[in-house]
């Protein structure tokens, strides 16, 4: 059972407490198992363990409906404190040819 003492614990940065404490919630036996229960290549996973992928909002939102946990709560397993995103203003400039 996921209590409130685990997301407590979340301090620094790390995805691997994520997928770690879903896989826990559900009793699953590896990031295989986790890859078919949220419906993504293994492959994704590994990235993210590794630190190529970040943990996407969509990824996050698939998360939130199989497990039930809020956003928040998912972003402060995985150490995300940030009240809130910013978007650069270059992300919506027309590229110049």
């Amino acid at each position: 059972m996921m209590t409130n003492t685990i997301v407590d614990e979340a301090v620094t940065y790390d995805p691997n407490r994520l997928l770690d404490a879903l896989i826990e919630k559900f009793h699953l036996k590896n990031d295989a198992a986790l890859s078919r229960l949220l419906e993504v290549a293994p492959t994704t996973l590994s990235k993210i363990r590794h630190r190529r992928l970040p943990v996407g909002a969509t990824l996050l939102i698939s998360m939130n409906e199989v497990s039930g946990l809020t956003i928040a709560e998912l972003r402060t397993l995985m150490g995300d404190r940030r009240k809130r995103f910013r978007i650069s203003d270059k992300q919506f400039k027309p590229e110049k040819d």
